[in-house]
C-alpha cells in the first residue's frame, strides 16, 4: 500500500531514533572500537571475507527510505572515512549533515549488512591516514569480476606532436555513471539483463573503471551511493571529496532507493588543494531548477598556479533545448564570477544532455572564457566532436548520441591525451549498460597541462 512522504519519514526517523534512545537507556558507554589498519587481516581491516564487500554496502536485503533520502536531498559532504562501533548501533551526535544522512542510510540499510559488519559510521574528520593502496584495490575489484566478460578495450590517445620534454600533466576523468535507482527501476535498458544491473556487481565495475585510470580529478554524475560507497572509499585513496544532490531527485521515485543522485567532484590531495568550493542550483532565467553544478578552484601542488573544475548535468529529453540552453548560460555566468573574468583558467565536465547541434553547445564555445571542447581534437579535422558518448536500447528504440564533454580554457591548457572510445562492435549489439560495461554513458579521460608561459592570456 502506497505511503504518504509525511507518514514514510515518520516511520524513517522512528528507526533512526530507536537505536539513539536504547544506547542513551544503557548505564555504561558505548565503547567504540578502533578501526585497524589496512595490512590487518585484509585490504580493509576486515576479515577476509568481508573486505570491499562490506565497505561499499554488499547486497542489502532491504532498501532505503525514499522519505528518508529526501529529508536529506540538500546533503553535501567532503573529506571522510568511516569507523565501526563495538557492539551496537551508534548515531553520530554533531552538526554535519553528512552525519544525520550517514545515520538515516546505516541505520535503513539490511539487518544482515549491519550484522556482519557492526554499524559503519560517517566520521568526516576521522584521520586521513589510514590509506588503500589502489593497486590492492583494483585487484580486489578484478577478483570480484572474474565470471564477468572482459571489459572493453580503450586506448590513451596521445595528441601531442612536440617531442620535447613536457611538464608534468594532470588527469580529468568525465563518467555519468547511471544512477542505481534509475538504471534499476526508471530507464528501461530493454536489452540489459537485469542481472547486469544488480549493484553488488555493478559498484566493481564503477570502481575498477576509476582506479584504471587513476584520475587526479573526477566528475561524476547520477551519482546516488555517494555517501556508502564512494566517498568513503575515494577519501581512503587520497581524494577530497564533494557532493551535490539534485533537490527533487527522480531517484526518490523509485521504491528501495538509496537516496537523491546528484553530481559529485574528487580531486587527489597530492596534486591539488582547494581554495574555494562553490555548490550552484541552475537557474533558467529566474526560475530554480533541479539540476544541480560544483565548481572548485584549486591550486596545483607542484606548480602554485590555480585551476577552477566544474561538474554539471544538464536537463534531459527533447523538447528542452531552450532550458537546457537558460541552465548553460547560468552555469557559464556564475563560472565567470568564479574566475574572475576568466583569469583563472577552467575545466568543465559534464552530461549536458545536449548534441554538438544545439544551443547551448554553441553558447559554450562562443563563450568568453574561451573554451574548447578536448574530445574534438581525436577527430582528424580537429573540429568534429565523437560520434557517440552514449548507447543504448529503450522500449522508444535506439539512442546513440553525443552528449558528455570536457570543456578546457584553450589558451591556457594544453590536452596531451585522450582516451578513445570503443567501436560499435565492442559496445556489441546488445549497447549499454552491460556485463561488462556499468554505464550507458562512456568515461571520457584527458591529460592536461599549463601552457609554459604562465602570463599568457587566456
Amino acid at each position: 500500500m502506497y505511503q504518504s512522504p509525511a507518514s514514510r519519514l515518520s516511520s524513517a526517523l522512528r528507526d533512526v531514533l530507536a537505536p539513539c534512545a536504547s544506547s542513551l537507556r544503557q548505564h555504561s558507554p558505548v565503547r567504540r572500537r578502533a578501526l585497524p589498519t589496512p595490512g590487518q587481516g585484509s585490504l580493509f581491516g576486515l576479515s577476509c571475507c568481508h573486505s570491499l564487500a562490506g565497505w561499499i554496502g554488499e547486497a542489502p536485503g532491504v532498501g532505503h527510505s525514499s522519505s528518508a533520502a529526501a529529508a536529506a536531498a540538500q546533503a553535501s559532504a567532503t573529506t571522510g572515512t568511516v569507523a565501526r562501533s563495538a557492539s551496537r548501533t551508534v548515531c553520530s551526535m554533531g552538526n554535519s549533515t553528512s552525519r544525520l544522512y550517514s545515520a538515516l542510510a546505516k541505520t535503513l540499510s539490511s539487518s544482515a549488512a549491519v550484522s556482519q559488519h557492526q554499524e559503519l559510521l560517517e566520521t568526516p574528520d576521522h584521520d586521513q591516514s589510514e590509506s588503500l593502496d589502489p593497486k590492492d584495490l583494483l585487484e580486489e575489484c578484478q577478483v570480484a569480476l572474474q565470471d564477468r566478460p572482459a571489459r572493453l578495450h580503450r586506448d590513451l590517445v596521445s595528441l601531442r606532436n612536440d617531442s620535447g620534454s613536457q611538464p608534468r600533466s594532470f588527469r580529468v576523468m568525465q563518467w555519468n555513471i547511471l544512477a542505481q535507482a534509475l538504471g534499476e527501476g526508471k530507464d528501461n535498458f530493454i536489452m540489459c539483463p537485469m542481472e547486469a544491473l544488480k549493484w553488488e556487481e555493478r559498484k566493481y565495475l564503477i570502481l575498477e573503471e576509476i582506479l584504471m585510470y587513476q584520475p587526479d580529478v573526477l566528475c561524476l554524475q547520477e551519482v546516488d551511493h555517494y555517501f556508502d560507497t564512494f566517498q568513503p572509499i575515494l577519501s581512503r585513496l587520497g581524494y577530497q571529496c564533494t557532493f551535490l544532490a539534485k533537490p527533487w531527485s527522480p531517484c526518490l521515485d523509485v521504491e528501495h532507493n538509496n537516496g537523491p543522485d546528484g553530481c559529485a567532484l574528487f580531486f587527489l590531495q597530492d596534486r591539488f588543494r582547494l581554495v574555494n568550493s562553490a555548490k550552484i542550483r541552475l537557474s533558467a532565467r529566474t526560475l530554480k531548477t533541479n539540476q544541480v553544478a560544483i565548481a572548485e578552484t584549486l591550486q596545483c601542488c607542484e606548480t602554485g598556479r590555480l585551476l577552477c573544475f566544474a561538474v554539471t548535468h544538464l536537463k534531459a529529453r527533447t523538447g528542452w533545448e531552450r532550458f537546457r540552453l537558460a541552465q548553460g548560460s547560468d552555469l557559464l555566468h556564475n563560472l565567470e564570477s568564479i574566475t574572475e573574468g576568466a583569469t583563472v583558467p577552467l575545466i568543465i565536465c559534464g552530461d549536458f544532455n545536449a548534441e554538438p547541434t544545439e544551443e547551448v553547445y554553441k553558447r559554450f564555445a562562443s563563450s568568453s572564457l574561451n573554451l574548447n571542447s578536448a574530445y574534438k581534437l581525436l577527430s582528424e579535422d580537429g573540429e568534429s566532436e565523437p560520434p557517440y558518448t552514449t548507447w543504448k536500447i529503450r522500449p522508444t528504440g535506439e539512442s546513440c548520441h553525443t552528449l558528455d564533454y570536457i570543456w578546457y580554457s584553450q589558451h591556457a591548457l594544453r590536452v596531451n591525451s585522450a582516451l578513445g572510445l570503443p567501436t560499435e562492435e565492442q559496445i556489441g549489439p546488445n549497447r549499454l549498460p552491460s556485463f561488462n560495461y556499468p554505464s550507458d554513458h562512456l568515461s571520457l579521460v584527458c591529460d592536461f597541462s599549463f601552457n609554459e608561459d604562465p602570463a599568457r592570456l587566456l
